[in-house]
């Protein structure tokens, strides 16, 4: 089930009209609406109001069944913040975390922020370490703790805020359930890992996603460009059909199907449009859902 099922679903199940729901956000009946429909995606911020709204988290309102939970519990917090004064090239490190969630921010500093409701002990357990050499730098999440890839991907979340003036290339190595990319704004972006899930909103740029494990993406539209390379595995990509753009085959054996409302569909490429959807890879698989 994705973001826009879930929410129709918690939203009718708590009672709530649409009108209601978009008075608590602050936000109009239509952006909700579009929410709903798979035509867009909130951002991070209003994300949060929703969890918020309905009493769960970012991870189980994105990633998992809807879920009825108590109160909000304490979160724990470590943040690293690093003053950027040039044109960089990040190289990103995280090994295993519940969610990393990706944006560009005014300001010139990277900030590196950990999360967690669990793990008490968050600032002695995680250290970012910085490498700086000239116009690259390296972002490492180091796991002090050893703690396993199971109870991170439970427990731990990611926040990376690059400084919109100084970056160019950014590459994560990671293992998480889910990557929230919103407001990204990078010449490139290279993402080297798991991810059960992958939303992409209001952002711009070469974006690279890079796997031996199945995608399911959401992405409000595309401007630049989505390279999807797999091995032996399959992604599925929601995009409104009024923002679909040209697919482009360039793997070995890979086959790439339309769908819409669960049909199978067809859809032309057209000519002139610069921004595409390409699919690399060996024996990969990419299903289109068109959402009306």
């Amino acid at each position: 089930m994705n973001f826009s099922e879930k929410l129709k679903e918690i939203r009718k199940k708590e009672g709530i009209s649409q009108e209601q729901l978009a008075e608590k956000i602050g936000v109009t009946r239509q952006a909700i609406t579009k929410w709903e429909t798979g035509k867009g995606l909130p951002d991070v911020e209003n994300i949060a109001i929703i969890a918020e709204i309905f009493k769960t988290t970012i991870d189980e309102l994105l990633m998992d069944s809807v879920t009825k939970k108590t109160p909000a519990t304490s979160v724990y917090t470590s943040e690293t913040i690093y003053d950027i004064d040039c044109e960089k090239h990040f190289d990103v490190n995280i090994g295993s975390a519940a969610a990393i969630m990706l944006s560009s921010g005014d300001d010139e500093k990277l900030h590196v922020k950990l999360s967690s409701e669990t793990l008490e002990n968050l600032g002695s357990m995680f250290k970012i370490k910085l490498d700086d050499r000239k116009n690259k730098l390296d972002v490492i999440c180091l796991n002090k703790n050893k703690l396993s890839r199971y109870e991170a991907e439970e427990a731990l979340t990611v926040e990376i805020i690059l400084p919109n003036k100084y970056s160019d290339i950014c590459e994560i190595a990671a293992s998480v359930k889910l990557l929230a990319i919103n407001n990204l704004h990078v010449n490139r972006l290279e993402y080297d890992g798991d991810a059960e899930q992958v939303l992409i909103s209001d952002s711009s740029g070469s974006l690279e996603l890079t796997a031996k494990t199945n995608y399911e993406i959401t992405v409000d539209k595309i401007t630049g460009r989505l390279d999807i390379n797999q091995w032996k595995a399959k992604a599925v990509l929601h995009i409104p059909e009024e923002n679909m753009v040209n697919v482009i085959n360039k793997g070995r054996k890979c086959n790439v199907y339309y769908v819409k409302e669960g049909k199978e569909a067809e859809c032309e490429n057209v000519a002139d449009n610069e921004n595409e959807i390409s699919v690399s890879g060996i024996f990969s698989e990419l299903v289109v859902d068109l959402v009306g």
